[in-house]
């Protein structure tokens, strides 16, 4: 689930809370970071969980509504497309889904259903799900559209969600936007004529995971001495007046050079400037660039650089 860039944010902000608390040791840091980024996985699965339990809430009032003692004949013949959704369905029929779930004890929307309540409700009284139930049976693309758009448009940006998410946990305010992200490319990927919804793994392999702690204790240890390679090349900028996660993100890519030879200098680059575009101030991604466009030339006119394989400068 994570990407390599994910990884790079989340070691970037575990750099700016080591900066903040000065820890007495690495490893207190260390375990911040891997606490982090599983917490973000809880999130992602948390996510995907509430589409289930949005479908449930919607059986349980569709059930209510078809038993009213002064029923209508739409009451007593409800249309439960949603809830047949093979989307969903496909996600409560994932063995390995359910047994993560309760292994992590993300039990969340059981004890606190109000917020499913209020989600269902929007999906409800939407526009998305009044053309949806205008017919009572639809195509595997249909549904996953559906899926998709009151995911996007009605459950990932509500407020009292986000407060949720907020309150459960701080750091996944950040996490929120990336998660989301994610949530919808799993749905993209789902295929009717291979349905099966796969749910990814925190990292997609074992280098990922090695990646993100390399690279954290790779820059703290070795940051001295590429502050002083960055000073050198901003002579008219006091170290102190660089944004702090500019210099981090400067540390990183430094490092990335140095110490990280299958990655490409362009690669390190753009990965950098992306983040300082999210992260940073506006004039970040142009200064980071030109900093590093003269840092990457003089390491390789001197030697420096070790990458390995074609295309790697």
């Amino acid at each position: 689930m994570l990407t390599r860039r994910h990884i790079r944010v989340k070691v970037m902000q575990s750099l700016y809370a080591f900066n903040q608390a000065k820890p007495d040791r690495i490893e207190v840091e260390e375990k911040f970071l891997k606490k982090s980024m599983e917490d973000m996985y809880d999130l992602f699965l948390l996510q995907l969980a509430l589409l289930v339990e949005i479908k449930n809430k919607a059986k349980d009032y569709l059930d209510i509504v078809q038993k009213k003692r002064l029923a209508t004949s739409d009451d007593r013949n409800p249309n439960y497309k949603f809830t047949q959704n093979r989307v969903i369905e496909l996600l409560e029929q994932n063995e390995y889904f359910q047994e993560i779930l309760e292994d992590r004890k993300l039990h969340h929307w059981k004890k606190d259903d109000e917020y499913v309540n209020i989600l269902w409700n929007e999906v409800k009284e939407s526009q998305y799900y009044h053309d949806y139930t205008q017919t009572r049976t639809s195509s595997f693309q249909e549904d996953k559209d559906f899926l998709i758009s009151i995911f996007k448009e009605i459950i990932a940006p509500n407020p009292k969600l986000y407060d949720y998410i907020e309150d459960k946990k701080l750091t996944w305010l950040d996490d929120f936007p990336i998660v989301n992200t994610s949530i919808v490319k799993s749905i993209q990927k789902v295929k009717e004529k291979n349905p099966y919804m796969a749910i990814p793994r925190l990292f997609k392999n074992q280098e990922d995971q090695e990646f993100a702690l390399d690279l954290f204790r790779k820059t703290l240890l070795n940051r001295a001495s590429y502050e002083n390679d960055i000073v050198s090349k901003t002579p008219k900028w006091d170290k102190e007046r660089i944004a702090e996660i500019d210099r981090i993100l400067l540390d990183m890519s430094v490092c990335e050079f140095l110490k990280f030879p299958s990655i490409p200098v362009k690669v390190t680059i753009n990965e950098s400037i992306e983040i300082a575009k999210e992260y940073s101030t506006n004039k970040s991604s142009i200064f980071i660039n030109g900093v590093l466009d003269k840092l990457s030339k003089e390491y390789q006119e001197n030697g420096k650089l070790n990458k390995i394989g074609r295309g790697l400068m």
